[in-house]
């Protein structure tokens, strides 16, 4: 029964059910069918699916924060640690390979998060890594204020063999060694050399990789190939079973009381790789990232 007030009148309805105001019959709404105008973005089924990010207009942001040329150990392990997080949150990615300001995510092929779509995979990924790099700034940046929020870039690919997957990280790893060669050849020329960025621009214009080994070796005293790996390989990301220590408390047999035990227990951690990856070995030694290719 229902009391309803009018100018002054008082009417009594009867209801043959409760008034629910959110009731199935306004669930929909004439208004449901721009809902048509969405694009279906699924993944192709039995392909990796890659989610590469890359930092926007990072040489203005690491200007303006002060980052060490050409290599600024604490903004390699910021992006190292946003990287895990991302792999811990979506554990589909079976393997991810960071350089600079850009890292690529790779979905095993059978994945099924987000059902596949490209936009839900991307911006999930886009915004925990985002979200990651601001949130642990201080743990890499203790005396660097973080002045503005950073912006990254995504993009999705699919790969559908493991050749084409393997080809694909082995490009980023050897864009890794270009860009880092001549980033090292270049400041090295400013900081040791004294020449200017112009200067450093127009000696290194046309040469080669043997070219900047020699100008480093010959007039710097430095090889090269002595330089740390993970500036000239890239890091790795992947899942591995790490033993780990725990201390428990056990009952102890026909006695009162319990006994403070340390034991081992198997646990599945993201474990970064500084190494090579275009050669057969590492794809050797980590068999279970890939999967078939007969899927």
């Amino acid at each position: 029964m229902l009391v309803r007030k009018t100018w002054g009148c008082v009417r009594t309805l009867a209801l043959s059910r409760p008034f629910n105001l959110c009731s199935t019959a306004m669930a929909k709404s004439k208004y449901e069918y721009v809902r048509l105008f969405e694009t279906d973005d699924t993944c192709l089924r039995n392909c990796y699916v890659v989610v590469r990010l890359d930092g926007r207009n990072f040489h203005k942001f690491s200007e303006k924060h002060s980052f060490a040329k050409p290599n600024d150990h604490r903004a390699l392990g910021l992006m190292t640690r946003s990287a895990r997080s991302v792999m811990e949150e979506l554990e589909d990615v079976v393997i991810a390979y960071g350089q600079s300001d850009e890292f690529s995510f790779v979905f095993k092929r059978t994945s099924t998060w987000f059902k596949r779509r490209a936009s839900k995979l991307m911006t999930h990924v886009a915004s925990q890594f985002s979200s990651s790099y601001v949130f642990y700034w201080k743990e890499y940046f203790a005396e660097q204020p973080l002045l503005y929020p950073p912006g990254f870039d995504g993009r999705v690919v699919l790969y559908p063999s493991n050749r084409n997957l393997r080809d694909y990280l082995s490009w980023r790893q050897a864009d890794c060694h270009v860009n880092n060669l001549y980033n090292t050849a270049f400041w090295t020329l400013i900081q040791k050399g004294g020449l200017t960025t112009v200067q450093a621009e127009e000696r290194l214009k046309g040469t080669l990789a043997a070219d900047k080994n020699e100008i480093l070796f010959s007039e710097f005293d430095i090889n090269y190939n002595n330089e740390p790996p993970l500036l000239r390989k890239g890091t790795t990301l992947i899942w591995e079973k790490r033993d780990e220590p725990v201390t428990k408390w056990v009952k102890l047999p026909n006695e009162e009381g319990e006994k403070e035990m340390t034991v081992t227990r198997s646990r599945k951690r993201v474990c970064p790789h500084h190494c090579d990856i275009i050669g057969d070995q590492f794809w050797e030694e980590h068999q279970d990232i890939l999967e078939s290719d007969d899927c």
